[in-house]
């Protein structure tokens, strides 16, 4: 057949399809979208709006088609394949023609209530035949004729593509027709209560297994039926029926049998159709459109993700009985980001892993007798809490800390903010109570305990500070206290012996005042009477030594490497782990503080993986890296302080855990100068821990590849003092300075006072007072009048020096600190030099006289607590050299200065006045 003959032939078929459009728009479109808009609703009449475009779009083509063919039957022009529209716009009718079928199916029930009115003299399933299907079907079939005879005798690439075309449409018209045919026979077959409990309008089946035979895992005779949207099991008088999107098949090995992974079905078939059937059938119901062509490319060679998405209520299925489940699966099994919620109102968000609770969740759990919630915001390890958690109570009460099997183990945080009985507990939990070492602050009472627990209760060694400032240290048992104890008093009295929570002496017992006075014997206190007592009084006014007045607290009971075991053994636990990544959010988290962070934690459902924070990548595997690169003691050094600053890094999140125990032991009330010892070594120990753990970071960066560390730094404590202290010092520095200046105290006020009597000595006075040699003196240069000098030099003399010294306040580190003294020495050194005209090296007894000048001159408050700072942290290397020997300098100064005797101050005076 020649094009123009293929033209007049379709230009009749399209005449004739033209018409019966018109007629079914006519007959039932307008109809039905006037009954739509007058009677049936808002939904259906927008139902029958889109059917009704789809419908136009299908007429308008036809519609296009015939006028381009009638156009060129008129014309005299000669006619070629491609000026038959159906070819070269053969994928535009393909297109629509699937559009409007499919349109249609899907809406089939709703329509069907429609056409109710239309089919009074013909069955339903006719008249939708006639309306739907008969007319589409045969217009198809015409335009393949047509487009076969135009193919006979001739290669034409594009006339064999487009009849290929409508040739698998056809095809898949004939395959849905046919399921409708077997769905309608099946439930003819199936009895009443399978029929009206399966049976939807827009149901289809695809397989059964009563015709393609399976081989099922259970011992009875199942039959099992495969539609478009579930999978049903049929045992006797029952079925369980399996959406078929949370359907998984597996292959298991080169058998050919197949196992069906659901939430709770499995069995085996040997069929290869059942394969490719289920296949199709899953694929399709995870699309929400089915395959076109039946064969075509949609459809071939590729399998139904693993993973979905979907929304499934569990059954009998252990602790998820009756939850609803939302969110992604992998193989059966709830995996990755997912919602569930019970009908009590528990719900949990947050990761899976293979059916259970694994990573971060947010839990939320009703109170029982409460319109409250249990909010749980934890990491989750294989169904249970285990990991950092922050858990906001319906009892006004927040947790933050360390789980494992659901309960409270570990470091852990317990707050109480409501204003009836405010507390805070900062310790170690085992099996949900408090046990080992804790510090506890009472906000009623206004006290804090720092001690040993077991089981909730206060036992063992306690310490106790008291907002008034007294302090003591005794045994408890089951929160009483027992036998006898140390009590502090304000004003430097101390009492040894037995006394009541109200801190009344009782028993026997030693009472040593602040003046040397003794009180030894027996004490009472009887109602009405007061404090009494039987025994003597020594009166010799010996002075108490520093060991008493300034005795320390917690040093033998509490041993240093057995406090806040808790944090340390969570870091131990990661790096034993191999410092997984999983495992590294759960290790720590105290760098959650923020409520933006908090808030983030929840929309994310995660804790940290903060993106473009920090201009350093802080995931594990580049911190190991790293750890290889930086092993130079410059290059450590660097990367340690940028590792400890940050709230990301393993270390700089375990320095963060340490500072909240720090400041929870010696801030506010636990500032107190009996504790100074025992704040003192907790620091050292920490500058070790970290060290070591440190080292245990490199040993398994090095392992992993193959190497061996350092052995010149591998252990060496001395790094933890030369390199980490200083690092870590300014996170504990405010509580432990204070600490330093408490105990320091009177030694400051003395010294304070010495101060403020030199500064009334101009520079002249004050350089003669001190026995400044005058050689020294940088006055021989100027030739002013007395006044005149005195005036001048007032504001230059040692100025240099002063200003250095007066630097020794501005940073933390001990090692600095003696930095600027040795640069206060040489500014010292360098002014002598000027005035002799020559280089000088100050001997010790003109050195001590010119350094208590500037000393004087610079005014630095708490000196005496500066110079016992740099002591007992500067670096062992440092002992015996220069600095040691210009720190003793400045203590002899500090001490000059500080026991200026009375006299000498009234003498003071009245040379400054004459």
């Amino acid at each position: 057949m020649c094009a123009a003959e293929a033209t007049a032939s379709l230009l009749q078929v399209e005449e004739t399809f033209s018409a019966c459009l018109a007629r079914i728009d006519a007959l039932i479109l307008k109809p039905l979208l006037q009954a739509g808009s007058d009677q049936k609703g808002k939904e259906n009449f927008k139902l029958f709006l889109l059917l009704n475009d789809l419908f136009q779009a299908l007429w308008n083509l036809t519609e296009e088609n015939y006028r381009i063919l009638k156009q060129k039957c008129s014309t005299s022009e000669s006619f070629c394949i491609q000026d038959i529209y159906t070819v070269w716009k053969g994928d535009l009718f393909l297109r629509t023609k699937f559009i409007n079928y499919e349109a249609w199916k899907d809406h089939k029930a709703v329509l069907k209530q429609f056409l109710t009115d239309f089919t009074s003299e013909t069955s339903m399933s006719l008249a939708l035949y006639t309306v739907l299907h008969k007319p589409i079907r045969d217009h198809i079939e015409q335009y393949i004729l047509l487009l076969t005879k135009l193919h006979e005798g001739s290669e034409k690439t594009v006339v064999t593509s487009a009849i290929k075309e409508y040739v698998k449409l056809q095809s898949f018209i004939s395959q849905v027709l046919d399921e409708a045919c077997f769905t309608k026979s099946l439930w003819k077959s199936l009895g009443y209560k399978f029929t009206d409990m399966l049976c939807v309008p827009e149901r289809r089946l695809l397989e059964d297994s009563k015709n393609l035979p399976i081989s099922a895992s259970t011992n009875r005779s199942d039959r099992v039926l495969l539609f478009d949207d579930v999978l049903v099991l049929i045992q006797g008088n029952s079925f369980q029926s399996f959406d078929l999107k949370l359907v998984w098949y597996l292959l298991l090995g080169s058998t050919m049998l197949f196992s069906l992974i659901s939430p709770a079905l499995l069995f085996l078939c040997p069929q290869a159709v059942w394969q490719w059937k289920l296949n199709q059938a899953v694929r399709q119901a995870l699309n929400g459109k089915r395959d076109f062509p039946l064969w075509g490319k949609t459809g071939e060679g590729t399998e139904p993700p693993s993973c979905r998405f979907f929304t499934y209520v569990f059954r009998l299925e252990g602790k998820f009985k009756s939850a609803s489940y939302e969110g992604e699966w992998h193989w059966g099994k709830p995996h990755g980001k997912g919602t569930l919620k019970w009908h009590d109102g528990r719900n949990h968000v947050g990761d899976f892993k293979e059916g259970l609770e694994h990573g971060f969740g947010i839990c939320l759990v009703p109170r029982q007798s409460e319109d409250r919630y249990d909010c749980y915001k934890c990491h989750w390890y294989e169904g249970k809490m285990r990991g950092y958690g922050i858990c906001e109570y319906g009892n006004d009460m927040v947790y933050k800390g360390y789980f494992k099997d659901n309960v409270r183990q570990g470091f852990g945080i317990l707050e109480k903010f409501s204003a009836e009985h405010p507390f805070k507990y900062t310790g170690q939990w085992e099996n949900d109570k408090k046990n080992g070492y804790g510090v506890w602050e009472d906000k009623d009472r206004g006290e804090r305990y720092i001690g040993t627990w077991l089981d909730d209760h206060k036992h063992g060694q306690g310490i106790v500070v008291t907002q008034s400032g007294v302090c003591y240290q005794r045994t408890f048992h089951a929160d009483k206290m027992v036998g006898s104890g140390i009590l502090l008093l304000e004003d430097d009295s101390v009492y040894e012996g037995n006394f009541t929570e109200d801190l009344t002496f009782v028993g026997k017992g030693k009472l040593s005042f602040a003046n040397g006075f003794i009180l030894e014997g027996t004490f009472t206190n009887k109602s009405g009477q007061g404090l009494q007592m039987h025994g003597t009084l020594n009166t010799s006014n010996e002075q108490l030594d520093d060991r008493i007045t300034k005795a320390q607290l917690g040093l033998e009971e509490f041993p240093v490497e057995k406090r806040w075991k808790g944090i340390y053994d969570q870091f131990l636990e990661f790096i034993h782990s191999g410092c997984k990544e999983e495992t590294e959010e759960s290790f720590t988290g105290f760098h959650i503080q923020t409520s933006k962070e908090l808030r983030k934690s929840q929309e994310y459902l995660f804790c940290q993986r903060y993106e473009g924070t920090e201009d350093v990548s802080w995931k594990i595997e580049d911190i190991l890296e790293d750890l290889v690169q930086h092993q130079g003691l410059e290059s450590l050094q660097t990367y340690l302080e940028k590792a400890l600053k940050s709230s990301l890094h393993p270390l700089g999140k375990l320095l963060k855990a340490l500072a909240i125990a720090f400041q929870a032991t010696y801030s506010g009330i636990g500032a107190n100068r009996h504790l100074l010892t025992m704040a003192q070594e907790e620091v050292k120990y920490y500058a070790k821990k970290i060290w070591e753990f440190y080292q245990g970071l490199l040993h398994l960066a090095l392992e992993q590849k193959g190497q061996l560390p350092a052995k010149c730094m591998d252990g060496d404590t001395r790094y933890a003092c030369n390199v980490v202290l200083p690092l870590i010092l300014p996170c504990f520095y405010p509580e432990l300075f204070m600490l330093y200046m408490l105990y320091h105290e009177r030694e400051d006020d003395l010294y304070c006072q010495g101060i403020m009597d030199l500064s009334l000595f101009p520079d002249i006075k004050l350089l003669e007072f001190l026995d400044v040699q005058k050689h020294l003196w940088p006055l021989k240069d100027l030739t002013l009048t007395t006044n005149q000098r005195q005036s001048l030099i007032k504001d230059k003399c040692f100025l240099s020096a002063t200003e250095c010294l007066q630097k020794l306040i501005t940073t933390v580190d001990p090692r600095e600190k003696l930095v600027i003294l040795q640069k206060t020495y040489e500014e010292i050194e360098s002014t002598v030099s000027r005035v002799v005209d020559k280089d000088y090296k100050l001997p010790m007894d003109d050195l001590l006289p010119l350094l208590m000048y500037v000393v004087s001159r610079a005014k630095i408050q708490h000196l005496g607590a500066e110079i016992h700072l740099i002591r007992d942290l500067m670096e062992p290397t440092n002992r015996g050299g220069l600095y040691d020997f210009l720190l003793t300098a400045l203590e002899s100064c500090y001490e000059h200065i500080r026991r200026i005797r009375l006299h000498q101050r009234e003498n003071c005076h009245v040379t400054h006045s004459s």
